[in-house]
């Protein structure tokens, strides 16, 4: 199936390194899927907040959750949340020439607080299933009073960035690279370690296969 490419608004068009761009709302989806948390921007009392959380997704909204608590979760207002992976630096033959090789999407809009109860079950089972798909059918769900305690906001994703920069440096057809050092890049992954069980556990409690089986899988 062929995604409508990501519209151009004036927060979301590319000014500057505009070959790292992409419309692809693909690209988009990837990097969300790739990863689970995020950084929300928000302006609270006249300053710049920006607070790390989880998230997981359908194809039109973003969800994030919090404690009701959170003055970053009121909804209502105007917010920015972004997604970054880095694959790897790229170590060129002159610093200004340095750089890394990533993967990044940022998406602006109002965050729409979920009070449906049915939308707010279904959100918070796609951000936890977002991080460990799975779990929501292995764990306790939440009680009457964890819902109450927990905000869940709803960002669409239809106003969104993307960039992504991969390859070597850009100078090897440079004056420099007469100069005879060496460039390159040097990559960087993350893959999930061996389950550590919680030492309250009875020793003979199984790790359940929906856990065990990420072992030594890449993270991104």
């Amino acid at each position: 199936m062929t995604l409508d490419p990501l519209p151009e608004t004036d927060l979301t068009r590319h000014r500057r390194l505009r070959d790292q761009g992409s419309l692809d709302r693909a690209d988009l989806n990837a990097i969300l899927d790739a990863g689970f948390v995020c950084h929300l921007g928000v302006v609270i009392e006249g300053r710049p907040l920006v607070v790390p959380t989880v998230y997981g997704r359908d194809d039109r909204e973003l969800y994030l959750h919090g404690s009701v608590a959170s003055r970053s979760l009121s909804g209502a207002t105007p917010v920015c949340v972004t997604v970054t992976h880095v694959d790897g630096l790229v170590l060129a033959r002159s610093v200004f020439e340095h750089g890394v090789n990533y993967r990044s999407a940022m998406i602006h809009g109002e965050a729409r607080k979920v009070t449906d109860p049915e939308e707010k079950l279904a959100g918070l089972r796609r951000l936890t299933d977002h991080a460990t798909p799975g779990q929501w059918s292995y764990a306790r769900g939440p009680s009457r009073k964890e819902l109450a305690a927990t905000t869940l906001l709803a960002l669409s994703l239809e106003e969104a960035s993307v960039k992504i920069r991969t390859g070597p440096p850009d100078d090897g057809d440079g004056p420099d690279a007469e100069l005879g050092l060496w460039a390159g890049t040097l990559p960087l992954t993350s893959v999930w370690g061996a389950p550590l069980a919680d030492p309250e556990l009875p020793d003979e409690t199984p790790v359940p296969e929906h856990i065990a089986r990420r072992e030594g899988t890449r993270y991104t």
